[in-house]
């Protein structure tokens, strides 16, 4: 099985294009769940090629789809995961780099979101180094995100309180096609925060499916400080699907402006939360780092 390994912003993946032959077969129309052994595997950081999570190029098999291609990705403990923002950019590169992608513009499919992506800049070789990514607007129902926390009295979850071992916190929880529990801190995040509070909050009852939690400092307007929790991997050197629900998260509670700049461990990355259509266009990096074989 050929894989390549790329990143966004420090947020590691094996890829693996497979739009024709064995694979294609084997997993375009399978069970999502079929790939979660072999995630496990190659995500393994001692005992595998390592990554934040596994991710498939399949060709798309919905006849009434307008996406050119659909995307799978696997955290490194084989569940799946409907949405990510970092990844997508690295698929958008990967098709252009491959010659797979006639001009700039691509759709990809992730799960039930279609995603529509431009190559913002080449190098001097052609390759693909910055991607503009279209995550959609975001949910804020709490059956949508989901979340068994009560709606505040806007409707929303700009302002719920949800309790772990170190007292009640003040969160906004969201959905960007994954669910994301914002926590703003006045601090930098320390490693000691994000790794007593990231875990319990990921599991928290209140989460059926697990959630993301960002913690998140405000540096002026429109520039802020990130780090993630991710459910299924741990803490990441950085989150798209995550960067977006801060940058709705910051607005939407009056901290930021909509258009901002996010420090993440591993880089930046540019978002804006648009108000003509309420879409969050997420720009940033993506990297190939090396290819290989994976042996089957």
């Amino acid at each position: 099985m050929r894989f390549t390994k790329m990143h966004g912003c420090g947020n590691d993946y094996v890829v693996v294009e497979a739009l024709t032959g064995e694979l294609a077969e084997r997993f375009a129309r399978a069970p999502i769940e079929s790939a979660g052994d072999l995630a496990k595997a190659t995500c393994d950081r001692r005992f595998g090629v390592g990554a934040d999570g596994f991710v498939l190029i399949l060709p798309e098999t919905r006849p009434d789809s307008d996406a050119g291609v659909e995307m799978r990705m696997y955290n490194p403990d084989g569940s799946y995961s409907a949405m990510c923002g970092n990844a997508l950019r690295c698929v958008a590169k990967r098709l252009a780099d491959s010659g797979d992608l006639a001009g700039e513009v691509v759709v990809v499919r992730t799960a039930d979101t279609l995603v529509p992506m431009r190559i913002v800049s080449r190098d001097a070789d052609g390759k693909a180094t910055v991607v503009e990514a279209d995550l959609g607007a975001p949910e804020f129902a709490p059956e949508a995100i989901p979340c068994r926390l009560p709606a505040g009295p806007e409707g929303d979850l700009r302002a719920a309180s949800i309790e772990d071992e170190g007292g009640a916190r003040t969160a906004t929880i969201l959905s960007m096609g994954n669910p994301h529990c914002v926590l703003f801190v006045d601090e930098p995040p320390s490693d000691g925060l994000v790794a007593s509070v990231g875990p319990p909050i990921e599991t928290h009852a209140a989460f059926p499916e697990r959630t993301n939690v960002e913690f998140v400092q405000v540096l002026s307007p429109t520039r802020l400080r990130q780090r993630t929790w991710e459910r299924g991997a741990g803490e990441t050197l950085a989150c798209g699907s995550g960067a977006c629900a801060v940058a709705v998260a910051a607005a939407l509670t009056g901290r930021t402006e909509r258009s901002v700049t996010i420090e993440l461990l591993g880089g930046e990355l540019d978002l804006c939360w648009r108000e003509a259509d309420g879409h969050v266009v997420m720009t940033g990096p993506a990297v190939e780092v090396f290819a290989g074989d994976w042996p089957r």
